[in-house]
This record gives C-alpha cells, structure tokens and sequence, in this order.
C-alpha cells in the first residue's frame, strides 16, 4: 500500500510550495528547509537558528548566496534582497560579488558608532563623559539600527530614536541627536554614505520643545478618557497601536517604558510587569501591577507576537514608534492632548476620585517620594496598595459611568 506523502514534506525539503511563508511559519517552522518561492529558502537549524538562503543561477552555475539570519532580517526585507540579487543575476552580474563589496564597503550602524568612539571620543580626558557618549547610543539608538547599514538609514530610523525621548528627557535627546549627527557626518566622510544627513533639520517633524521650564503637558480630562478609549477601539489603526496606547492609560507609565517593553519583563502568574532600572527615569527598577484589563490586552499582544517587543511595528525586530500614537491622536481629532498627559489624567482623577494616599499615588508613577530624607525612609513600593489602586482605574476607564466615584479606603 502506497504510504501518505506529507503535506509539508516538499516546502520542508524546499521544493517550490503552493502558497509562500508566513511570518508565524518563519517564527515556528521546525528544524529544515523551506521554500518561500522564486529560490529563496528559509533554513532552520537543529539548534533552532534560522537564516534565510538565495539559490539562484550565476553566470551559468547554480549558487547558493546566504542573506542573513532571521533576527536580523526580516521576510520582506529577505523577499526584497532575494528581488534585487536575482535581478543582477538576471544582467549576468555576481550578486556575491556585489554583496561582498556592499558589505566591505559599507559597515553597521554599530560598528561605525563604536568606530568613531575608539577613535574620536576615548581620546577625551573626561572618562564619564565618553562612557555616556556610547552608553547613551547602545541604548536609545541600537534597539533601532544597530544592525543596520548605514547607508540604508534615513529619517525614519532616525525619528524611531528620538520620538519616545524627545520631550520626556529634553536633554538627553539632544546629546543623542547630536552624536547621531555626528556618527553620519563621519560615514560620510569615510565615503560609506552620500546624500543628506539623516539628523539634518529632524526638529521640524519632532515634537516642539518649549522653553526650559516645568512642563505641563496637555491632558484630557479624566471624565473622557472611558468614551475616548471606546472610540480609539474602534479606529482602523494598527492593533498593535491601539493595544499600546490603551496599556499606556492603564498602567500611567511613561510611553518610552511601554514602547521598549519585553516579553521577558511580563510575569502572568504575578500579574506583574518590572520595567528595568535603565529604563527609568530614576534608574531604578519598577514593578507595575497589571489589573485584569492590562492581562487582557498582554494576551491579545500575544497573538501578534512577533519578536521579544510587546509591542512590535511591522518590523518585528523594533518596538513600535511614539510617532503612530501621535497619528492616531490626529486621525481622533485630539491634537489638543499628549500621551505623557495621561499620567496628569490619572493623577488628577486619584486626587478627585479616590482618598488614597499621596504616596501611594506618586509611587505608581514611578515618582520619588518626597526629599532624600523622606525617601530613606519609605524602604517600599507600595506594592499591593498601588495594585487595589490600578485595578480601580482599570475599572473606571473601561466600564465606570463618567461621574462615578470610585470608593477606595485611605487604606489604599
């Protein structure tokens, strides 16, 4: 008796498939080779590393041209480069050729930055000075192209860097804008880039800075936020959006702590997100309790889990940018508020709604308590306090009437 084939025995042994990969296949494909169309193939390892390979014909002799592996590229970018390479191919070029030249040529955003600092800023005599020049670009601008050539940044990856911190920490912004100016000033010197400066006139997309002074950041009133949430659902934005900005009114956190969270800060059973102390304004480590509706919104995130990013943009290797809450607050006609207002919104409705305590309060904000005095003293986060009082929140947000008063004991 003639044995069943296996339906996926031919896209795992790379004969050309009846429909292309998806990205979940990419994600959970088994150890094999398998065919996206057009010769190009995905490749995972025993060891579970994926990569992506071209197999295509080169002056006459068939060839295999590796593209990178699957952290790095993406499946688009992998069907784009698969595109260009075939089509030098298609001219009788050596796409292996190119490629090495391109990659001798042209160096990673990473490698340049730590270039130029080995050669350029370690020759300062101020030590914590050239240790915050790197530290500050490992920080905010790897998470977004540290694997990227750099002849292939452009605005776009620029603003990714600058958006969440740009009117949140004014100063460290424009030290890293600068040393980005500074980095693509010298790529071009080097010859590894032409064109424009990517850092050139940045400022007119980014949000305006005021004068040097206690900011307040425009907020919506408490009482609107429930209708407001209500209708932000049912827009047509990005999921990954919607779910983002709705996380960032329930927990108060700040945006650039939601937008660089990782799956492995989320803890289901404790209902507990802990945001790294380097992420902090503070420099200190931050537990965040998660009330039901945060839970529900995690798992839903889940489904479109892409990378290690709660929160992922198309490209699933980077966190979503501050820019599409921003879009999304125009396409609600709500140029009036900011997503930083919303921390105002939750105090104010704290102080109004509620009779918990002010510490309690500022430590669900992620805020020092009072002097250095004070603080020595309170050796605690409030934990369990600060959890009756987010999930109090949570409640009034997405199911109290607006005028309701949330009855919480000066306990809390």
């Amino acid at each position: 008796m003639k044995k069943k084939s296996d339906p996926s025995e031919g896209r795992r042994h790379g004969k050309h498939p009846s429909k292309a990969l998806s990205v979940s296949h990419v994600r959970n494909a088994k150890p094999g080779k398998y065919a996206d169309g057009n010769g190009l193939y995905l490749v995972v390892d025993k060891s579970g590393a994926r990569r992506w390979v071209l197999r295509t014909v080169v002056q006459g002799k068939r060839r295999e041209i590796g593209l990178g592996g699957c952290s790095v590229v993406s499946l688009a970018h992998a069907r784009e480069e698969a595109a260009r390479l075939r089509a030098i191919a298609r001219k009788n070029g050596d796409p292996l050729e190119a490629l090495s030249r391109e990659r001798r040529i042209t160096p990673t955003f990473e490698n340049v930055a730590r270039e130029f600092h080995l050669h350029h800023v370690r020759g300062l005599t101020n030590e914590k000075h050239k240790q915050d020049w790197i530290s500050s670009i490992e920080r905010y601008a790897f998470p977004v192209m540290k694997d990227l050539q750099v002849d292939r940044i452009d605005t776009k990856e620029v603003l990714e860097v600058l958006t969440p911190i740009w009117t949140e920490k004014i100063d460290t912004a424009r030290r890293v804008k600068q040393r980005l100016k500074t980095i693509f000033d010298y790529t071009k010197a080097k010859g590894w880039r032409s064109g424009d400066n990517p850092v050139e006139g940045i400022e007119k997309v980014l949000p305006r800075i005021g004068a040097k002074v206690k900011r307040h950041y425009a907020f919506m009133p408490y009482v609107e936020i429930p209708e407001f949430i209500e209708n932000m659902r049912e827009t047509n934005a990005m999921e990954a959006t919607k779910l983002g900005l709705e996380f960032i009114v329930l927990t108060a956190a700040r945006t650039s702590e939601v937008l660089l969270a990782e799956w492995s800060e989320i803890d289901f059973k404790a209902r507990t997100w802990t945001v790294p102390a380097e992420r902090m304004k503070m420099r200190r480590e931050h537990r965040v309790p998660l009330s039901d509706r945060c839970l529900e919104i995690l798992r839903a995130a889940e489904g479109l889990r892409l990378g290690k990013y709660v929160f992922p943009s198309s490209d699933p290797d980077r966190p979503l940018s501050n820019m599409v809450f921003l879009q999304l607050l125009e396409r609600m006609d709500r140029r009036d508020i900011v997503v930083h207002g919303f921390r105002t919104s939750f105090r104010t409705w704290a102080e109004e709604r509620t009779n918990t305590q002010r510490s309690v309060v500022e430590a669900a904000l992620a805020h020092v308590v009072g002097d250095k005095v004070e603080a020595a003293y309170l050796r605690t986060d409030l934990f369990e306090k600060r959890r009756r009082l987010m999930e109090s929140w949570a409640a009034y947000v997405t199911t109290a009437p607006k005028q309701k008063v949330v009855s919480i004991s000066r306990e809390a």
